[in-house]
């Protein structure tokens, strides 16, 4: 058994645990933070680039180490994860440490995601890097889906789908009659649109007019073990969404600049909610996971995590070259 113990007040876990670690990482995710203060448009554009792109070469290893996990989802909402974090909201770790009331709030309604979500915690400086070792493990505060008792940074448990945005909801309501400008964002998977209770939310919030609540749903058009489309077909989605009084902004969910000109509109000058359609590819973007359903809960073998480590690297490289030219 080996302990793992918070290093500081800002370690993010609830408290420490006792329990195996899993096989340490090719090299451990290095703490990026938010995009500097007074950052170009590019500049941000490529620390939000890199970031997810560690997160998801740091994932991959998890899911590896761990021998289970949703690691294709878990790649296609990276980018949505790590734009809101380390650039969007009004967030930071002594926020939540302190318990900041006037913190933007966010929930992972897909909470089988929980690896990125993790991951992107690690980037982003909430939970100490080690921490990703235990993931699974007995007596974790990394369970398999996020649990708000485990971790600071998680504003509510997640996993039973169609729960995330009626919590959000109800958290972006109590933002109004606390007199708040703070802001609620909530991540969904597509598949999990078919819960009704999703949509009563939607109505809700849509009456209420809550202009400071905004849902992403990550598009990548598959769920466990078949299409949406051929499960029980969400489409026109955009115009449901709009009929229910919601504003629909539709980006490419895996273009980091896409998504921060989508966040840029919030809250929308029409006064609704905003809906953010993001089209994405489960297992971006990695050639072997891209657009295949077998990653909705696949275990990568040696040779594969190996494979995705080269493809993921080869876009850090490109990362680099493009600053160097720009610099």
């Amino acid at each position: 058994m080996s302990t793992l113990a918070p290093l500081e007040k800002n370690a993010g876990l609830v408290h420490a645990v006792e329990t195996t670690l899993l096989a340490a990482p090719d090299r451990e995710i290095e703490v990026l933070g938010r995009v500097p203060a007074g950052a170009s448009r590019a500049e941000a554009v490529a620390h939000l680039r890199r970031a997810a792109t560690e997160v998801r070469r740091r994932a991959v290893q998890t899911v590896g180490a761990a021998g289970a996990g949703h690691i294709g989802g878990e790649f296609s909402i990276t980018d949505a994860l790590v734009t809101l974090y380390l650039s969007v909201m009004n967030i930071s770790p002594a926020q939540v440490e302190e318990r900041d009331p006037e913190r933007d709030r966010i929930v992972l309604s897909k909470g089988h995601a929980a690896n990125a979500l993790y991951t992107t915690l690690a980037v982003g400086g909430y939970i100490a890097p080690e921490a990703l070792r235990t993931f699974l493990q007995p007596t974790s505060m990394l369970n398999g889906h996020p649990a708000r008792t485990k971790i600071h940074a998680v504003e509510a448990s997640t996993g039973p789908l169609g729960h995330g945005l009626p919590i959000a909801v109800g958290m972006a309501l109590a933002a109004r009659l606390d007199g708040s400008d703070r802001r609620t964002f909530v991540l969904l998977g597509d598949g999990e649109l078919q819960e009704g209770s999703n949509w009563e939310a939607f109505m809700t919030a849509g009456h209420q007019r809550l202009d400071r609540l905004v849902a992403l749903v990550d598009r990548n058009r598959l769920q466990q073990g078949a299409r949406v489309a051929d499960t029980n077909d969400l489409e026109p989605l955009a115009d449901k969404l709009r009929a229910f009084g919601w504003e629909v902004v539709e980006v490419d969910g895996n273009d980091v600049g896409a998504l921060l000109d989508a966040y840029a509109g919030v809250p929308a000058a029409s006064g609704k909610p905003t809906f953010v359609l993001a089209h994405t590819d489960k297992g971006f973007p990695v050639s072997y996971m891209r657009d295949d359903v077998a990653w909705h809960h696949k275990v990568p073998s040696a040779e594969q995590v190996a494979q995705a480590l080269t493809e993921l690297d080869a876009v850090l490289a490109s990362i680099d070259t493009e600053e160097e030219v720009t610099s």
